[in-house]
């Protein structure tokens, strides 16, 4: 097949949406399919102001001419932004059939950043995300929230981990720290609630891998913590593997790849019971849940490293790559889905 995949998220960004989409890309390769990928740099950009890894593509009017050039037999939409918007826009007018993936909950990021409200957020996901004749999502839980926001044709995507990447250092031996030492990796920003693993009233080395526009307010408001700043492959996978517990504050993310690479390490996993860690941490298998981030951090400590690695082992992306493929729909007139008639249009 040729299959065209139009994202805003794309190298050099350093995030969930960005690794899995790799991993999307480098799964239909080895299958024999033909992926162009539509991106930010492709384009005139602005970058974003705190992260300039992220560009914004400036000038997504020249989608359609790069659409109709690729001639697709099948279109998959990645992300809301921009491009996102000139391709799904493209598609109604063209009465071309695509899929969408929902990564994030959007309009919780957008409120924690603008104080934006979420219904606002949820409409435009409804608008955007209506006409797709599949949306993928990352968990069940995900899924019925969607469900409860007014999304339809939703489908559990999944995440996978490579297990040859992210390996235990020393097998999965259980550690005598005076001091355990506990991570934190991912973006320095509001939205990751990164406070609430600063501040944890523990006795414990706290480690900070990533970067972010919080991170030097952050840095000087917390001198004792180590900040690594970006890092990846074997190095990333030696932060994960040498931590006690991996800490994952967030309380918006859908999902969090960055757990299962600390559990491929032998590294359990301390979060709130929120969407996200709720259905990937098991209690006292691969790590603890609590509304006290604290007592979830006890309690991992306690928890058998070898499990966690296990748990890891059975989440392949190769997996995730299948259900992936097998959502993909021609891109054709006859396979276009009419939009809900229900359907909120931004501007009502």
């Amino acid at each position: 097949m040729r299959i065209t995949l139009v994202t805003d998220a794309w190298r050099p960004q350093v995030n969930g949406v960005v690794t899995t989409l790799e991993h999307m890309v480098a799964s239909l390769h080895n299958g024999g399919h033909q992926v162009q990928v539509i991106e930010p740099s492709q384009f005139s950009c602005w970058r974003l102001p705190g992260y300039r890894e992220i560009g914004v593509a400036v000038t997504p009017w020249q989608l359609p001419a790069l659409l109709e050039q690729s001639a697709p037999d099948t279109l998959h939409i990645a992300t809301e932004g921009p491009l996102g918007i000139a391709a799904r826009n493209f598609c109604k007018k063209r009465g071309w059939s695509f899929t969408t993936s929902l990564h994030t909950k959007f309009p919780e990021y957008v409120h924690a950043r603008t104080g934006l409200p979420t219904d606002f957020g949820y409409r435009f996901l409804r608008w955007f995300h209506g006409p797709a004749s599949t949306t993928l999502v990352t968990t069940q839980s995900m899924v019925s929230h969607l469900q409860a926001k007014g999304l339809q044709s939703l489908k559990e995507w999944g995440r996978g981990v490579d297990c040859d990447a992210f390996t235990p250092q020393d097998g999965c031996k259980t550690r005598q720290r005076a001091r355990p030492k506990l991570l934190y990796v991912g973006r320095v920003a509001i939205e990751k609630n990164i406070e609430a693993f600063l501040q944890l009233s523990i006795d414990a080395e706290k480690i900070v891998v990533g970067d972010g526009p919080m991170r030097q307010q952050l840095q000087l408001s917390y001198p004792d913590v180590q900040w690594m700043g970006y890092k990846r492959g074997a190095e990333l996978a030696s932060f994960y593997a040498d931590a006690d517990v991996f800490v994952f504050p967030s309380l918006t993310d859908t999902f969090g790849i960055v757990m299962l690479e600390a559990m491929a390490c032998g590294t359990p996993v301390a979060a709130y019971p929120v969407t996200g860690p709720i259905d990937v941490v098991a209690s006292g298998v691969n790590g603890a849940l609590d509304d006290d981030l604290g007592a979830a951090v006890n309690a991992a400590l306690q928890v058998d490293r070898q499990a966690c690695r296990d748990f890891a082992l059975q989440r392949s992306w190769q997996a995730v790559a299948d259900i992936f493929q097998k959502s993909l729909v021609p891109a054709s007139p006859s396979q276009q889905k009419p939009e809900p008639t229900n359907d909120e249009n931004l501007e009502a």
